[in-house]
């Protein structure tokens, strides 16, 4: 039924759940697995100009992030080829995480993606946002949350 899963996650206990279901849903489909994280992009500087990082600060930043989700992104895949599927990671470094996802699912010609809902409401999820309900709004791959 499905052949090319996309399941982001940040590492936390939520989005292991996606990942079990995504994981089941890959093995039950024989189908090809990508687990994503999106990080942020660093702002050019701090606090508006106050305190200046410099391009070499930024990219160490960035790059310190990168290799934390990438070693995140390692259990995934132990948990994954455990189970006999083979899943491929991705690192995005966006401003959006929604959008990054969205984009990930077009680049890896996904026809699904699980995703973990954190279960936030009212003032919470006002202060946050919802990742979750920005791509279920935009996306035009179908969604499976987990909640």
């Amino acid at each position: 039924m499905f052949e090319h899963i996309l399941v982001p996650t940040d590492g936390s206990s939520f989005c292991d759940k996606a990942m079990e279901r995504a994981i089941g849903l890959a093995a039950d489909n024989h189908a090809e697995l990508v687990a994503l994280s999106v990080v942020p992009r660093y702002a050019m500087n701090y606090f508006d100009g106050v305190v200046p990082f410099s391009p070499e600060e930024i990219a160490n930043a960035e790059a310190g992030t990168v290799n934390a989700a990438k070693d995140k992104l390692q259990v995934a895949v132990a948990r994954a080829e455990a189970r006999g599927v083979t899943l491929k990671t991705a690192v995005s470094v966006a401003d959006g995480v929604a959008d990054a996802i969205i984009a990930a699912a077009a680049e890896h010609g996904s026809d699904l993606i699980v995703m973990a809902s954190h279960g936030r409401s009212g003032f919470a999820k006002l202060l946050t946002g919802c990742d979750t309900g920005q791509v279920l709004v935009h996306s035009k791959v179908p969604v499976l949350v987990i909640r």
